[in-house]
């Protein structure tokens, strides 16, 4: 028998509309990052919804284990803690890789101006 068959209507309710929710979250970063022009400002849209796509998902298992198991699931805030902590770091460092690379080829271009014109 499936776990899924089992689950009282609820907490199926708040499982959904949270797999749901986190779910489109998770697509509305996505189109961010396809619709914005610059590296600068596609990072950003990706970098906040995974945060709270991830919640919203992550919030459902636990909700969704502890009903089914009939004990309280904790692990889940454990991946959230990673994630809190992990995604914004990564996304401020990989900004700031692109900063300093674009500002070495613009120090690079600007040197190469001034060889070629003297």
């Amino acid at each position: 028998m499936n776990f899924a068959e089992t689950l009282p209507w609820w907490a199926a309710l708040p499982v959904a509309f949270l797999l749901v929710l986190g779910g489109l979250i998770a697509v509305i970063g996505t189109l961010g990052l396809f619709r914005l022009q610059s590296f600068y400002q596609r990072i950003h849209g990706p970098a906040i919804t995974v945060t709270l796509g991830a919640g919203c998902i992550l919030v459902a298992s636990m909700l969704y284990f502890s009903v089914t198991q009939s004990r309280l699931v904790i692990h889940e805030l454990l991946i959230a803690a990673f994630v809190l902590m992990t995604a914004p770091v990564v996304s401020m460092l990989i900004m700031r890789a692109a900063l300093y690379r674009d500002l070495r080829a613009s120090r690079e271009a600007a040197s190469h101006d001034e060889a070629k014109g003297m």
